[in-house]
């Protein structure tokens, strides 16, 4: 029987595919921050902003994902620990920024909003399906599928935010949508990093798994 401590420590198959969608992940994410990070400060929109930084976000997490793919688990769950808590702090940054925001009367352009909304959409989308069939790997891999799912229900979100800014004349279809984003960033952080600590100990609660290493070095 090989303990699970063991199994962690073991390198990865390299994954050739795996590599190379996140390589054109990493492509897709830096375009469209530099796009829409643009368009975001142009129009005003806080929601567009924030996405912008979100696809910023990302292009990083792919960068670390690359970094360590092929590596043991318990590096891969390191990354993971980082990256939780990039898209964490990401949530929370947003949910303080929106706030402020509230307090201001600028009204965004909304046709720029849709118009940027529907492109990052597309763009998140094609990410999001090379992604799926990674989505119930570890802690890592999961890691990435989480944030190109977000970042879909983002878009979308952002969508409806331009229509609403549309209809009403107001801004706050476009900070309810930054708090929804802020949510997701906070929730999708939080599950990363509770699953990246469950591999980093995989035997604490287990006296069973945890006893054969010890017994192990007792037969020698």
């Amino acid at each position: 029987m090989v303990c699970s401590s063991c199994q962690s420590d073991a390198p990865a198959e390299p994954d050739s595919r795996w590599r190379r969608v996140l390589w054109i992940a990493l492509a897709i994410n830096l375009a469209m921050f530099a796009g829409e990070i643009f368009a975001g400060i142009a129009s005003g929109s806080r929601s567009l902003q924030a996405d912008a930084l979100d696809f910023l976000g990302d292009s990083a997490n792919y960068a670390i994902s690359l970094g360590v793919a092929g590596l043991a688990l318990r590096w891969r769950s390191r990354a993971a620990l980082l990256k939780g808590g990039t898209i964490l702090a990401f949530g929370l940054y947003v949910m303080v920024t929106t706030v402020i925001a509230a307090f201001g009367t600028r009204v965004p352009q909304g046709e720029t909003m849709g118009v940027v909304g529907v492109l990052a959409l597309v763009a998140n989308g094609a990410v999001a399906l090379m992604l799926f069939r990674y989505r119930t790997g570890d802690a890592n891999m999961r890691s990435v599928w989480i944030c190109s799912r977000n970042d879909a229900i983002g878009n979308l979100a952002v969508v409806a935010a331009a229509a609403g800014v549309l209809g009403t004349g107001t801004q706050w279809p476009d900070l309810a949508v930054a708090a929804v984003m802020a949510a997701l960033g906070v929730s999708g952080g939080l599950q990363i990093i509770v699953q990246a600590t469950r591999e980093l100990t995989p035997d604490r609660g287990n006296p069973v798994a945890a006893a054969i290493p010890l017994r192990k070095g007792l037969n020698r």
